[in-house]
């Protein structure tokens, strides 16, 4: 090789490890600056999920304190499990009192639903949870919803024999003859089921006995039917 061309090829050989070296810093900066950018709003992300989903554990297993640090890290109040539930929900399931009081001071909603359609106030209802019923009721509660099986809180409160409950659903403004599902009132709930004392509040309240189903059935025969005629009878229905 001349002199000349040995001096040519040297220049290219420098230019082209030049180049390499930019290319591969490029490469570099390429490769690195997608992973850097990506960590941070996956660790954003990452923070506010796992709070959510520890609150839930702890409203679960009914731990007021442990729920009450993890709204004030910052989980979201109304965070909902696999079935819908939220935390004040699964309160109302469980009666805690304590773990109502953090909730709704945190900004609950409480008409927030499962994915069945039970409302907070429907699951008072059914657990016979009149206190709480009242606390939900004075913080916005609806009596209307239905849930899945086209049942609001008054008929689970009457089907299960609550009677502090069903007082309380009368007293926000329920009507004790409304029909719901199949034409059956609260009254045919509670004589159907034998509940003496569910049906006393309810005819004090004024509920009509002479009320007849889709089936063309009065509480009375509902009663006579499941056997409990001689309860609800003592307890004033004829």
């Amino acid at each position: 090789m001349t002199p000349r061309l040995n001096t040519v090829h040297c220049k290219v050989e420098l230019a082209r490890s030049r180049l390499a070296s930019r290319a591969a810093w490029l490469m570099a900066i390429v490769l690195c600056a997608p992973i850097t950018v990506a960590a941070q709003p996956q660790e954003a992300a990452v923070s506010p999920l796992s709070l959510n989903a520890q609150l839930l554990v702890s409203a679960r297993e009914g731990n007021v304190a442990q729920v009450a640090r993890l709204l004030d890290q910052g989980a979201a109040v109304n965070s909902r499990n696999r079935l819908g539930k939220t935390p004040l929900l699964m309160a109302c399931e469980k009666g805690s009192t304590g773990l109502i009081d953090v909730a709704l001071k945190a900004g609950a909603d409480v008409n927030l639903a499962s994915v069945e359609g039970v409302t907070p106030l429907m699951a008072a209802s059914y657990s016979g949870h009149a206190v709480i019923a009242r606390r939900l009721l004075g913080a916005g509660a609806r009596t209307a919803p239905l849930d899945r099986m086209n049942k609001p809180a008054v008929v689970y409160a009457a089907g299960q024999g609550h009677a502090a409950v069903l007082a309380a659903l009368l007293d926000a403004g329920v009507d004790v003859n409304t029909p719901y599902d199949h034409q059956l009132t609260a009254l045919m709930w509670a004589a159907g089921q034998g509940h003496a004392d569910a049906v006393a509040l309810l005819l004090a309240r004024g509920a009509r006995a002479e009320l007849r189903d889709d089936r063309v059935q009065t509480a009375l025969d509902m009663a006579r039917g499941a056997g409990h005629e001689a309860v609800v009878r003592a307890a004033g229905l004829n």
